[in-house]
């Protein structure tokens, strides 16, 4: 199959990759390894809703180390949610909360991040511990006579652009933009622009990448 980046007069051919034969093989072994979990997934959504049953089995396919674990993970994602593409990389410890979640091509997911309604587009490197909330809204704060649980959020789409980088330990409510840095620790309330780079608490554009 062609893609568009492989038509004529693309300043961005695809990316060759070694072992093609050989990471076929491996997919089709960590989806005969998952098909258990797929198998029973119409059931568990049925019964608990979609993003439930997406995140109990995240639970457990998230403490999977290695190569492995990263080959079981997509898997199961590219079944059960909006998108996982195949050469995706989903880190360990790593927990998915909804089934809206799409994750693309080239797409890396440090260890120990937690991913809400959220579309991590291509090339985006997502360091450690990154936290991608399902907006700034997921819990109503507005009745002070009702306690926090019990009051309906409104959840969002938290995209972040093609080609960008979050540092280990942000969190991020909003948008991040194309080629945007993130600096390590950040927290994201307002939409990042494209090719900036942006950090503190709450992150604000320090400068752009073309300077």
């Amino acid at each position: 199959m062609t893609n568009a980046s492989s038509t004529a007069g693309s300043a961005t051919p695809p990316r060759p990759e070694s072992g093609t034969g050989l990471k076929a093989l491996a997919r089709g072994a960590a989806l005969v390894a998952v098909s258990p979990s797929l198998l029973t997934f119409p059931l568990r959504r049925r019964l608990l809703g979609a993003d439930r049953a997406v995140e109990g089995t995240m639970q457990l396919l998230a403490l999977v180390p290695g190569v492995t674990g990263q080959y079981l993970r997509r898997a199961f994602l590219s079944r059960t949610t909006a998108g996982c593409a195949p050469t995706a990389v989903v880190g360990f410890g790593t927990l998915c909360s909804k089934a809206g979640v799409r994750i693309d091509d080239h797409a890396y997911i440090g260890p120990g991040c937690f991913l809400g309604l959220a579309h991590i587009e291509r090339d985006v490197l997502i360091g450690s511990a990154v936290h991608v909330t399902s907006g700034r809204h997921t819990h109503g704060t507005g009745d002070t006579a009702t306690p926090i649980r019990d009051q309906e959020g409104r959840l969002s789409l938290v995209r972040i652009g093609a080609g960008a980088w979050i540092g280990s330990g942000s969190v991020v409510m909003a948008d991040v933009g194309r080629d945007a840095v993130v600096g390590a620790g950040s927290v994201v309330t307002r939409p990042i622009p494209d090719a900036v780079i942006a950090a503190g608490v709450p992150a604000v554009v320090i400068r752009s990448r073309d300077s």
